[in-house]
């Protein structure tokens, strides 16, 4: 487990981190977002001792980083993939952490095949393309079999079939009872990855819950109710209780009463030509808690480019 206790970075007049306070806890897998600046890498460093902290502390398994008597066996971590000597080959480069660590090198040949890297083990990583980088830098992390892993963007630069094999890797090793901490801007892939979300903006705690108490608190899921007679199932929904909004060619009935809504249409003998739940995103639902946030953003033009005089 990851314990961060009122966790602060400053850097001169400028707070970075701003006293985190959450648990990163086994057997699920859960993701960390924020906005471009919002403190996750620099957080990440601190929990693995690359940056000290202004103030709080963080924990691993009880313990800070530094005084874990063989770290890569407790906690493994990709934060960047390019991170590599360039005169090593892959094989190389997990024999030296092999070797600072106390781990068997058997293991090396295991990750290789487990990452997908064996014919590529003798090979100088300069030559890797974006997404085997990132397939040693997994690699790298899961070198010491920790009971913890942590990720940032690990997903970058990898395939359609790279980025499926990395979120079932993610899952199994949650199931597994392992502690799996995740940080990536791709929201989609979140969505079916994550079980539970820490989001920060600007440095503070923002939000630790589940996927789906964060979407439903912070984002909006409706009925579209497309109907000929849009007057009639109005006051008809309106009787029932149920509020009504005009979408851009249908009703929009906010919450999720789908069948409720199918029911008073049959006992009233509307037409109905579409009646469809429409859920909530991730990405919606973090664009709207995170948008006082944002330290930089962009505003679209109100006109556009006037023609210059010659």
């Amino acid at each position: 487990m990851i314990e961060l206790a009122g966790l602060t970075k400053r850097y001169g007049e400028r707070t970075a981190v701003d006293g985190l306070t959450f648990s990163v806890r086994p057997g699920r897998v859960t993701g960390f977002l924020g906005p471009n600046g919002a403190g996750k890498s620099t957080t990440m460093r601190m929990i693995l001792g690359l940056d000290h902290p202004t103030g709080g502390s963080v924990r691993i398994d009880g313990m800070p980083y530094e005084r874990l008597p063989e770290p890569l066996t407790a906690i493994g971590a990709l934060l960047e993939a390019r991170a590599v000597h360039p005169g090593r080959t892959a094989h190389d480069h997990l024999l030296c952490l092999a070797q600072s660590n106390g781990i068997p090198l058997r293991r090396i040949d295991e990750v290789l095949e487990l990452v997908g890297l064996t014919a590529v083990a003798r090979k100088r990583p300069k030559s890797f393309s974006l997404g085997m980088g990132q397939r040693l830098g997994i690699a790298s992390a899961m070198l010491g079999d920790p009971r913890i892993l942590m990720f940032d963007e690990p997903v970058n630069g990898l395939d359609p079939e790279g980025i499926h094999w990395v979120r079932q890797l993610m899952k199994q090793l949650a199931a597994d009872g392992r502690t799996v901490f995740v940080s990536s801007h791709l929201m989609s892939e979140m969505a079916l990855t994550a079980d539970h979300l820490v989001v920060i903006g600007r440095g503070r705690l923002l939000a630790d819950t589940s996927m789906a108490r964060f979407i439903e608190e912070n984002a909006h899921t409706f009925v579209r109710v497309c109907t000929p007679e849009p007057e009639r199932m109005r006051d008809v929904l309106a009787a029932a209780g149920l509020p009504v909004r005009e979408g851009e060619d249908c009703l929009e009935v906010p919450g999720s009463q789908a069948p409720r809504i199918g029911e008073l249409a049959a006992e009233h003998g509307l037409v109905l030509h579409e009646l469809t739940l429409r859920r909530a995103s991730l990405e919606e639902a973090f664009m709207r808690l995170t948008r006082g946030a944002v330290e930089y953003q962009a505003h679209a033009a109100e006109h556009g480019p006037q023609a210059q005089g010659g």
